[in-house]
């Protein structure tokens, strides 16, 4: 199995020892973004706007590897708190279509940075 690294500056640089992505094959696996706005490096108000930055991340990152949100088969969602769960499914609905992806959600006890929301995807390359 051969494997590449995928990089973005669209995108937050990672805050560990870890890639953005992984290729392999035709498969794409993201890691997990957080709210981050790549330019400034800080987490964006609210849940709302930092599940729509982690989505944008999360979307820079899979065109750097040659895929799309479309191509998207599974994704996971991490919340700070479930209640959140309703606020961040309506900025999600905005970036999927159906054949929606198979999706799980999780609440944690805590995230990066401290951060509300940090989601991650695999997808089929086109």
């Amino acid at each position: 199995m051969s494997k590449k690294q995928v990089a973005t500056t669209k995108a937050p640089g990672a805050i560990g020892p870890y890639s953005q992505a992984i290729t392999t094959g035709s498969w794409v696996y993201t890691s997990g973004q957080l709210g981050l706005n790549p330019e400034t490096g800080n987490l964006m108000e609210g849940v709302q706007e930092q599940a729509r930055q982690a989505l944008n991340n999360v979307q820079a990152i899979l065109e750097e590897a040659g895929a799309t949100l479309d191509h998207v088969v599974k994704t996971t969602v991490f919340l700070k708190d479930m209640n959140d769960f309703a606020a961040v499914n309506e900025v999600y609905s905005t970036f999927f279509k159906e054949p929606y992806p198979a999706r799980s959600a999780i609440e944690v006890a805590r995230l990066p940075k401290d951060g509300l929301v940090e989601i991650e995807a695999v997808a089929r390359k086109k």
